[in-house]
């Protein structure tokens, strides 16, 4: 029978998102694991791939259109099926599609990009490509994600031809142009006029993202309902900055001092089960392995994806995950699940020269972990006597739901041992 594939829920308290491309056309074949769509939500842009093997059989979502979670997307179809089949399987759910004519066959650049005001549930038909890039009052048509990119690669979207709906600009057009079509520089036609003394400053009210209005409804809620507390430790950073230098001689692949960090998170919730857990609600999960949130800068926001078992994860192997990470997130090419889960968060703004900061939680985590940069300071050896040594200050934040004073302090001398001892996390 007919798969009916809906807009998925992996997403925690996403309720709604868009196609933002689709990546697959009407009687295109696929296996489990093709990417079908990539997926614009509030958080992300993701790739979503295929859990059944068969046919394209009809896109039931126009490119750009939000619709809520759970809402029929796409049908798939067995072999030997027809649109008969697909109407039936519709009906079944009860889905106003079932009754809509047949529709000729999108060609991919058709469906990549059209406009949000297209009805819900309407099936795409193919559309022409000959329209002009901008309207009338030079409104430039593209996405969000594709404006980043152009802008990311020196490229003047108005001197662009869009392929997709009613001339809209979409990635594909973006990897075919030339590398000679470079943004043109502004330009002001007049001198500034002169600001009188005591006049008030000039201003320009930015429009909020989907993302960034993520970040501030999730992070008011977090600080507004999960009872945060700090644990702050100074850590002697010499002895890691020493062994990073010797891992990177010679090697192919150069690992960063939060590679260090993020392999030294995973022992210390390892040595300290007790931290290794998030608020269920009516019970603390406990995990026996450490699936560690890595935060990521992106234009716009930030996004933090899940490092599976770091734990059983060489720093090489980390350094890997981590790298390929950024450059899917940066392009807009993170899936859905690499977003959620994990019991712990690093978050490192040690590359900026920050001396200290304190971060806050990502539900259902119930840690995450500040790092500031490695600086020269002056500290009391063992023998009393004054020295330098670089130290790196990190705070703890914690969910006081789950992680107790004491835990948290026994995790924090666990993190602090094993980046004072490193060859203890490779061993």
């Amino acid at each position: 029978m007919a798969t009916i594939v809906r807009m998925p829920a992996a997403l925690a308290q996403v309720t709604e998102g868009a196609i933002q491309t689709w990546l697959v056309e009407v009687g295109q074949s696929i296996s489990v694991g093709d990417l079908i769509a990539e997926i614009e939500t509030e958080k992300a842009v993701v790739e979503f791939a295929s859990e059944v093997d068969g046919t394209v059989g009809r896109l039931l979502v126009r490119a750009g259109q939000n619709v809520d979670v759970g809402t029929p997307i796409l049908v798939i179809t067995a072999a030997g099926e027809s649109e008969a089949d697909i109407d039936t399987a519709l009906a079944e759910i009860g889905s106003e599609t079932a009754a809509a004519p047949a529709e000729a066959a999108p060609t991919q650049s058709a469906v990549a990009e059209a406009p949000v005001s297209a009805p819900a549930a309407e099936p795409v038909a193919a559309e022409s490509t000959a329209a002009p890039t901008a309207s009338a009052d030079g409104r430039v048509f593209a996405s969000p994600i594709v404006r980043r990119l152009a802008k990311e690669r020196g490229l003047d979207l108005a001197a662009l031809a869009g392929t997709g709906p009613n001339g809209r600009i979409t990635r594909r057009d973006l990897e075919a142009a030339p590398s000679a079509v470079a943004a043109a520089p502004t330009t002001s036609s007049a001198p500034s006029a002169p600001v009188a003394p005591g006049a008030p400053a000039a201003f320009s009210d930015v429009p909020l993202t989907g993302m960034r209005k993520a970040i501030a409804r999730r992070l008011t809620e977090s600080k507004s309902t999960v009872p945060h507390f700090y644990v702050t430790a100074h850590v002697k950073a010499d002895a890691l900055l020493a062994l990073r230098k010797q891992a990177n001689e010679g090697a192919e692949v150069k690992v960063s001092v939060n590679d260090f960090v993020l392999k030294a998170v995973a022992g210390a919730l390892l040595r300290v089960p007790a931290a290794n857990a998030i608020w269920n609600g009516d019970s603390v999960r406990q995990f026996t392995g450490a699936d560690i949130g890595v935060a990521i800068a992106i234009d716009g926001g930030l996004v933090t994806p899940v490092i599976r078992g770091a734990d059983r994860l060489s720093i090489t192997e980390i350094q890997r995950t981590v790298a390929d990470f950024a450059e899917r997130a940066r392009a807009g090419r993170i899936k859905l699940d690499e977003l959620e889960g994990g019991s712990f968060a690093v978050s490192n703004l040690g590359m900026y020269g920050v001396d200290e900061f304190s971060a806050i939680l990502n539900p259902p985590q119930s840690g995450i972990l500040a790092v500031a940069a490695a600086k020269p300071r002056p500290v009391v050896g063992e023998d009393g006597q004054l020295a330098v040594a670089n130290v790196m200050t990190v705070t703890l934040s914690a969910d006081h739901r789950v992680v107790d004073g004491a835990v948290a302090a026994e995790w924090m001398a666990a993190f602090v041992d094993l980046v004072e001892h490193p060859v203890k996390m490779l061993v």
